[in-house]
């Protein structure tokens, strides 16, 4: 079940990136949700998806915080 969370979590900020509001609050509700390895893999690959937008690598901030 917690593998189903981190993979819809996924596929849930691939559809919000057009917008960076968005794309920041999904994050923020992934992080309440997902178990502490999960966070870590979610982060490696949000900076590997977010390296050609810009916009949305200022939300990678919320994930150092």
């Amino acid at each position: 079940m917690a593998r189903a969370m981190y993979e819809y979590t996924k596929t849930i900020l691939k559809k919000v990136s057009f917008s960076s509001d968005l794309f920041c609050k999904e994050l923020e509700k992934a992080l309440t949700r997902l178990l502490p390895h999960e966070v870590k893999e979610l982060t490696i690959w949000l900076k590997e998806y977010t390296v050609n937008k810009p916009d949305l690598s200022a939300c990678l901030a919320i994930i150092r915080e």
